[in-house]
């Protein structure tokens, strides 16, 4: 899809690139309005500015489609080295060993793989990867009409267990899995070298065709060099895109297992 070229001219032209707004809104070179709607009280200047903004959120809209279209084309990525065997958590209390290629429930589906960050040897588990499961705890039903998702935690099946029960995550039929004693969170960088209490907050996808399971695609900017938060994780995260929206945006605000 090709680029929206900017609706704004020399004075106050859009950045399309960072979708930064300039440092002053130059109305008069305004191109006509991108809706017809006008909400009570605004001034000509703020209709003019969220102008600027809107066109940037389209650039942005776009630039998202664009991604998103390049992800779903990658080639295939490699087979895991083993069948993992993870110990599922059931709505009973109890457990069941499950490996790797037996989470593919809707088998032309992918497999997504949340890895929340509760070492063997932790008090607590991480509050932001806490905060990302409470989301997906939700979304799960939603999620599990198109693909196969679950959350895996290096914590033994009971710490999980307790820390499942105190958020009301099975309450939403979220699959949770214990990788203790199996090597993915290891091999899927999800973890430290071999340091159980090393934990790293990383998401995969697998696919599965003709019964060949191949990795797909890892939030890959947790590790790559950019400034500040790597933010990998950030698309899936309903926490910051609401308060992005705010005039005090994110501040430094972290999530808490309790408030």
């Amino acid at each position: 899809m090709p680029a929206r070229q900017p609706r704004w001219r020399a004075g106050g032209q859009v950045d399309t690139l960072s979708g930064c707004l300039p440092d002053r809104v130059g109305a008069e070179t305004a191109m006509p309005p991108l809706h017809n709607k006008a909400l009570p009280g605004e001034s000509a200047d703020y209709r003019a500015a969220r102008e600027q903004l809107l066109q940037a959120e389209i650039d942005l809209r776009a630039q998202i489609e664009r991604v998103a279209d390049m992800r779903r084309k990658l080639p295939d990525g490699g087979p895991p080295p083993e069948d993992y065997e993870f110990q599922e958590l059931l709505p009973d209390g109890g457990t069941r060993h499950v490996k790797l290629s037996a989470l593919f429930d809707k088998p032309d589906a992918a497999l997504i793989l949340y890895s929340l960050m509760y070492g063997p040897g932790w008090d607590a588990p991480c509050a932001s990867c806490t905060s990302i499961t409470d989301g997906f705890s939700g979304l799960a039903p939603h999620v599990a009409a198109r693909a196969n998702f679950a959350v895996v935690s290096q914590a033994p099946p009971g710490k999980l267990k307790a820390l499942a029960v105190d958020r009301g995550w099975q309450d939403h039929d979220l699959r949770l899995l214990s990788a203790h004693g199996s090597n993915y969170q290891r091999d899927y960088h999800a973890q430290s070298g071999d340091d159980a209490d090393k934990q790293l907050p990383v998401l995969n996808v697998f696919t599965k065709r003709n019964g060949e399971i191949r990795h797909f695609w890892a939030s890959e900017l947790l590790w790559a060099d950019v400034e500040g938060h790597p933010r990998h994780v950030d698309l899936v995260w309903p926490l910051w895109n609401l308060l992005d929206l705010t005039p005090e945006g994110r501040g430094d605000a972290e999530p808490k297992l309790n408030y």
